[in-house]
């Protein structure tokens, strides 16, 4: 008795997506054909155009920070070898 309950409910689960009806004409997706009326947009080149400077300027700043402090440890380094008297 309980196999053919289980059975009978596992049979009513499947069936059930397939018996769901088909959405409405006016439910389904419709693209939109230009822009809304009264509404703001932003234009997506100088979005695009802002976040590539905001990158180059970022990563310039990166390279000239390593730069400037590989310079001031050759200069400590430099300044070290002065100091250390040469080994024989």
């Amino acid at each position: 008795m309980k196999r053919c309950v289980m059975l009978a409910l596992l049979v009513l689960t499947l069936a059930a997506p397939l018996s769901a009806q088909k959405p409405a004409a006016q439910d389904e997706f419709v693209p939109v054909t230009g822009a809304p009326a009264n509404q703001e947009t932003i234009p997506a080149r100088r979005l695009v155009g802002i976040a590539y400077g905001f990158i180059w300027v970022v990563l310039f700043g990166y390279v000239w920070s390593v730069r400037s402090r590989l310079s001031r440890v050759e200069r400590e380094m430099e300044a070290v070898s002065r100091r250390v008297p040469e080994r024989k």
